[in-house]
């Protein structure tokens, strides 16, 4: 496993445990430590982002480049 897709595999944990916290404060809205874990994840994510675009190039077409075709350069995500 390359560096590349050892990034995306930890990006997509850390957006699957964004996601979970989520739905659990959903039902759970006053779990202070859980709101706490969730703010932790996403900063960990958009921080992870930042870094696989800036070496990689951008995940999808809503990026912070201005440029909106940018996402289709190569390589591809199966490349």
């Amino acid at each position: 496993m390359n560096e590349r897709e050892r990034m995306l595999r930890r990006l997509s944990s850390y957006d699957f445990a964004i996601t979970e916290l989520h739905i659990y404060l959903d039902t759970h809205p006053d779990d202070i430590p859980t709101a706490k874990a969730l703010k932790g994840y996403e900063e960990k994510s958009d921080k992870l982002r930042r870094e696989y675009e800036e070496k990689f190039g951008p995940l999808t077409s809503m990026n912070e480049t201005g440029n909106r075709w940018a996402w289709i350069a190569d390589p591809w995500p199966w490349d």
